[in-house]
């Protein structure tokens, strides 16, 4: 948490080992927003509008879109309860399969069958001030990274501890800030950790090792073809292509070092770039030639959310305030984590195996001491996520640790060994041993390639002599059976029913109540 005040890992164990602070550690919230696109039995992305049975996209509480119109984005409440996490996110499969007909949910991250950046729609939000700002904001997405890099899909993991653990180390460490300043510092500590070792996530996890040849059309890459098939390429030993430069990278960012070391520096940093002018993008323009506007603005960044980044501090904002403003009033009130993979194997893209892995590591990163980040360590971490993208199952592949290189097994084993005790002190707080069998399965995954993800996509796609589409296309098939074969209760039913008309009204009212016109809003969002 805070430097020079924190605690040891081993002092935190021990300080919520405690059987009387079992809460602290039960009380963790987490939630999930899992992206799908939507796709034609042909696989091709489906052109159908987002459907009106399932609510409004600008106000469903559970189901919305996110760059297209096709890009299915559910959401699950905050809950501590994993259990309750998971059949929610289940749930909305089942009653999304109720309304759109015959068209899948694509299962893995990278797309295929696009065509054409013209062929993906963009996401609609109404006539009012605020659904323009988002279909705008995607606009300009499309005009600056191509629309293509905007349909890929992930799982975006929500993280926060309960109030009482803050305080038990606030009150411990005797520091003299207000709590909600020690909090934002200690979120800050765990990003600090997480980006150090988000490198064992891509390996553990990383679920998209290959792409359909159509997704490199006309671009550079280092990819190669899979086995005799000439419309798939990986790389053999590859985790998560997603999260190297064929996924959200920007090369208009790269100058842009966003520090975390502290509340003040990070959205200093993000407030800058949203008033910084960037040639390229004027180059595009601010509108067509009829006044339609192509992006919000010609800025390095259009609005905070354009920063890609794997982990997110995070403060729910109130309706029409930029979330760096929220953050800067209120703190750090949870964070994000980005870099998540569907996994096609499994029928929700997450389970509960993963969730509980998450939690530990999270855990681990916030009760770890963090140093702040220097330089040599910024230019680091990146050139480490690079290497696991493309090569982190090869067992000879070394990763930068200070002035040397450490191998990344050798490595990953050193953090497992330290991360042990954190699934132990969860079971024994949760009076369970999932936690130890989910770290159990990770430790094995590290000692094994072979148990991955990664490596079992592409061992399924050999073993059944399949390119990346038909095996795509396989699972979509199989998760939608499962879906289908029990569909959700007439109470279920009704509830979204209820939830999608409300949403459908609230849409309407913001609609009616604008008063400002576009531009006018768009500046009072901005100032």
């Amino acid at each position: 948490m805070i430097e020079d005040s924190i605690l040891s890992l081993d002092s935190n164990l021990e300080l919520f080992s405690d059987p009387a602070k079992a809460d602290r550690l039960t009380g963790i919230t987490r939630g999930i927003e899992k992206e799908s696109l939507r796709v034609q039995t042909t696989g091709h992305l489906a052109q159908t509008p987002h459907p009106r049975a399932l609510g409004s996209a600008l106000t469903h509480p559970s189901i919305t879109t996110d760059f297209s119109e096709a890009l299915l984005e559910f959401i699950t409440p905050p809950s501590s309860s994993i259990t309750t996490v998971m059949s929610q996110l289940d749930e909305i499969h089942r009653i999304t399969y109720q309304h759109i007909g015959d068209e899948l949910l694509w299962v893995n991250s990278m797309p295929c069958q696009l065509g054409s950046d013209d062929g993906i729609p963009i996401g609609r939000y109404g006539t009012s001030n605020i659904g323009m700002m988002k279909n705008i904001y995607r606009r300009g997405l499309g005009h600056r990274y191509g629309r293509l890099m905007q349909t890929i899909a992930g799982i975006h993991y929500n993280f926060s501890v309960p109030d009482t653990l803050w305080e038990d180390l606030h009150s411990l460490t005797g520091n003299g800030q207000p709590l909600q300043d020690f909090k934002s510092d200690g979120y800050f500590s765990l990003i600090r950790n997480f980006r150090r070792y988000s490198w064992l996530l891509l390996y553990l996890l990383g679920a998209a090792p290959a792409v359909c040849k159509s997704f490199v059309r006309d671009r550079e890459h280092r990819l190669v073809p899979f086995g005799q098939d000439n419309h798939s390429l990986h790389q053999p030993f590859a985790t998560s292509l997603r999260m190297g430069d064929l996924g959200y990278q920007s090369d208009a960012q790269s100058s842009l070092v966003v520090c975390y070391n502290d509340l003040t520096q990070y959205t200093n940093t993000l407030s800058e770039a949203i008033s910084l002018g960037y040639p390229p993008y004027d180059e595009i323009g601010l509108k067509e030639a009829n006044g339609d506007y192509k992006q919000l603005n010609t800025h390095l960044i259009q609005i905070e959310n354009e920063f890609y980044s794997s982990i997110r501090p995070k403060r729910t904002a109130a309706s029409g305030e930029t979330p760096v403003h929220a953050l800067k009033e209120r703190g750090v009130e949870y964070i994000e984590v980005r870099c998540l993979d569907l996994n096609p194997l499994l029928p929700c893209g997450i389970d509960e195996e993963t969730i509980c892995f998450l939690d530990t590591f999270l855990l681990f990163c916030l009760f770890q001491d963090s140093p702040k980040t220097n330089a040599s360590e910024y230019a680091q971490i990146p050139e480490n996520i690079n290497r696991t993208v493309y090569a982190g199952r090869d067992p000879n592949l070394t990763l930068l640790q200070g002035d040397s290189e450490i191998p990344l097994r050798e490595w990953g084993k050193s953090l497992l060994d330290q991360i042990r005790p954190v699934a132990e002190l969860l079971d024994t707080a949760n009076q369970t041993d999932r936690y130890s069998k989910a770290f159990g399965a990770m430790n094995t995954r590290l000692a094994d390639d072979s148990s991955t993800p990664a490596a079992t996509v592409l061992r399924e796609m050999k073993s059944n002599n399949e390119t990346y589409y038909a095996m795509a296309m396989r699972k979509a098939c199989e998760h939608r059976a499962f879906f289908q074969a029990s569909p959700p209760d007439d109470a279920a039913m009704k509830n979204y029913q209820t939830v999608a008309t409300k949403s459908l009204k609230e849409q309407a009212a913001i609609e009616a109540s604008d008063t400002l016109s576009f531009e006018e809003f768009l500046s009072a969002y901005y100032q």
